[in-house]
């Protein structure tokens, strides 16, 4: 009957990948690669270098990797597949897991109530210096969620205090979003269907982009021949002939749309100066970012030649670069 028992439990007993290592004492840094290489695949330490991992693919391939990494730096190891039979139970051993992942948790916590507090307390903090912080922590929180593999009581505290911080960034941003597009959408009526002229590029990209973000979100797009064209009741063209609007002295549309909705943002006027550059091609503001942008909207156009889809995938490239001007601090 015991014996019964004993094959009982023992089918119940979960498995574990075990890896045994001896390091050498020199170099000292290989004893500090290691130990962070276990950390980052969420191994837990159940003896003097015996680490312990749930038995699956994915920690048998962790394993190998850093027992080649080991031995490469002249050490030794050997991995193995085990049931816990006396001493640690398997509930002490998932214990002993969560109580590493809970560590983890209330290490990003911590850091997100300081920076939720240190936010509270500068409401002039840099934009770009929060959306950085909050990005690393996200990372962070990510790279814990995939070792945690028990399910620790931390996640839901941690979760819930970064996604406080993301959605006040967001909140924080879409209203200097909404703020620009209010002022714009007193200068333009709104709804409008845009018409310009096919085969777009950068200045049409660029302007169409513009108009549905902050000018005319209900915008509707129309592409027709260079000339010829009789624009019907309500339409607005743009960056063609004779269009309400289109290039003005030395200005591009992008520009004259800026100056028109009486938009005056500087993150939006970076922009204008690079559509001005490659567009015009007269070199006026020398911006550093003009080669690049260039050859992003080229090899779009000669990918495609729908217009909806160029300026679709063109409209990613700006929204991008949006972005990065305001995190350099452009508001």
């Amino acid at each position: 009957m015991s014996e019964k028992i004993s094959e009982n439990q023992a089918a119940n007993r979960e498995k574990w990948l075990l890896l045994i290592f001896q390091l050498p004492s020199k170099p000292a840094y290989l004893r500090v690669k290691v130990w962070r290489r276990l950390q980052g695949i969420g191994a837990i330490a159940v003896k003097n270098s015996v680490y312990a991992l749930p038995a699956n693919e994915e920690s048998l391939e962790d394993y190998e990797w850093l027992l080649r990494e080991i031995e490469e730096g002249s050490g030794e190891g050997m991995i193995c597949e085990t049931q816990f039979v006396d001493g640690l139970t398997d509930a002490q051993v998932r214990q002993l897991f969560d109580q590493a992942r809970d560590a983890d948790y209330d290490a990003v916590a911590t850091e997100a109530r300081a920076l939720d507090e240190a936010i509270k307390n500068d409401k002039e903090q840099e934009t770009e210096d929060v959306r950085n912080q909050i990005v690393r922590l996200r990372k962070k929180l990510i790279e814990i969620e995939a070792v945690d593999f028990f399910g620790a009581n931390g996640r839901e505290a941690a979760e819930g205090l970064l996604s406080a911080l993301e959605d006040n960034l967001k909140n924080a941003t879409e209203k200097v979003d909404n703020e620009v597009k209010k002022t714009a959408s007193s200068a333009i009526p709104q709804g409008s269907v845009w018409v310009t002229r096919k085969g777009v590029h950068v200045d049409r990209i660029a302007s169409a982009w513009l108009i549905r973000r902050f000018i005319d979100p209900e915008m509707q797009l129309k592409f027709v021949a260079a000339t010829g064209y009789i624009p019907e009741d309500g339409e607005l063209r743009f960056d063609m002939f004779e269009a309400e609007f289109t290039h003005e002295g030395d200005n591009c549309t992008f520009e004259v749309l800026l100056s028109r909705a009486g938009i005056d943002v500087p993150a939006l006027q970076a922009i204008a100066e690079i559509v001005h550059d490659i567009d015009i091609k007269d070199g006026k503001f020398a911006r550093e970012e003009v080669a690049g942008i260039r050859t992003l909207i080229t090899s779009i156009c000669l990918s495609t030649s729908d217009d909806d889809e160029r300026i679709r995938r063109g409209s990613v490239v700006f929204a991008d670069l949006y972005r990065y001007f305001k995190r350099k601090g452009l508001q």
